[in-house]
Formats: C-alpha cells, structure tokens, sequence
C-alpha cells in the first residue's frame, strides 16, 4: 500500500502544471471551456483587487495560447471570466467599474458604443453576491455573450464593443495592471 501512495504522489508531481488544477484566490479554475461549441484553453489568471481585498478573479481563455494585446484582439474568439471572490461587489458598484473601465478601453470616447455599453449594463441589474460568476465570450463573427454562472443573458453584436471590452482588462490602461499580466500569462 505504501508503494501504491508513492507511485501516485510522485506521479502527481511529475505531471505538467498546465494538467493540474490551477487555483487562485480560492477560485479553482477551468484549464479548459467549450462555451458555443469552441474549445478554449486558459491563458492565465488573476487576482483584481483594490484596497488590499480580492474582489474578483479574471481569467482569460483562447483557442491557442496568447501573450500581448493585439493577438488576442485579433482573435476569433475569446473568453474573459470573473469569479466573485467579495461580498463587497455589488451591482451598483459592478456598473461604475465597467463604466468606468469602457471609459478608460477608449480613451473617454463611448458615444459610438453607448447603446451597446448601456444593454451590457442591463446585465448587472440583479444582485451580484461572493461566488457568482460571469463568462464573457467574445466572437467577431457573433459578437459577445454574456454568461452569469453558465447561463447566457444576452448577446450584443458589434465588433468595436467587443474590442473595448477586452480592453477593459488587456487595454493601454486596464483595470488593473497586475491582472492584465496574469491573464496574457505572463
């Protein structure tokens, strides 16, 4: 029997990371998604905070890994997830960040885009509590579906919102420099 458990720790440890589990801030995430029938890998993950509390976990998911902005952007199809990790998340304050992240995607200029902004806002109308989890899959050919814990909300079709939403976490000025490094894996 001790055989046995030695065999089965050692080989835990000799598989490759990208095999094993990977969890962040309590959050286990996927390695792999199928969402639309597209498979997608992880390309990395991390923690958004502010003021020293985790509120969320972004994880970034491609068909084929990726490392820069402009890669992903001229992806076919990508995926963002957010894992609530705070009860201090609330719908209001959801709304501001996003606002306020489309704001800082394109540089103070949402006039092209603020119908669709204001739709994806109608996304955040209910409650938002710790452990809730949003997956945004954005296509170029069917534009972006919105997922809160698995459940398709709605999809907004226009390629210039895709990009400005991407941007809000892989964007000149994202939310948070840190996690826009963690999901393009680096």
């Amino acid at each position: 029997m001790k055989f046995i458990s030695t065999i089965v720790i050692a080989s835990a440890l000799l598989l490759p990371l990208s095999l094993q589990a990977k969890e962040i801030s309590g959050v286990e995430l996927d390695e792999t998604l199928t969402l639309n029938e597209q498979p997608l890998v992880l390309n990395g993950a991390g923690v958004r905070s502010k003021f020293f509390i985790d509120l969320y976990v972004g994880s970034l998911y491609l068909p084929t890994p990726l490392d820069n902005t402009a890669a992903v952007l001229a992806a076919d199809i990508v995926a963002v997830r957010l894992n609530i990790t705070s009860g201090m998340i609330t719908a209001d304050k959801m709304k501001d960040a996003i606002n306020e992240g489309f704001d800082d995607a394109t540089d103070g200029n949402t006039t092209a885009i603020q119908t669709q902004i204001d739709q994806f806002m109608d996304l955040f109308s209910a409650e938002i509590v710790d452990g809730d989890q949003f997956t945004l899959l954005a296509s170029k050919v069917s534009g972006v579906t919105a997922f809160k814990n698995g459940t398709a909300q709605a999809t907004i079709t226009s390629e210039p919102f895709r990009q400005a939403l991407l941007n809000i976490w892989l964007g000149d000025e994202p939310a948070q420099n840190s996690l826009k490094k963690a999901m393009l894996g680096k």
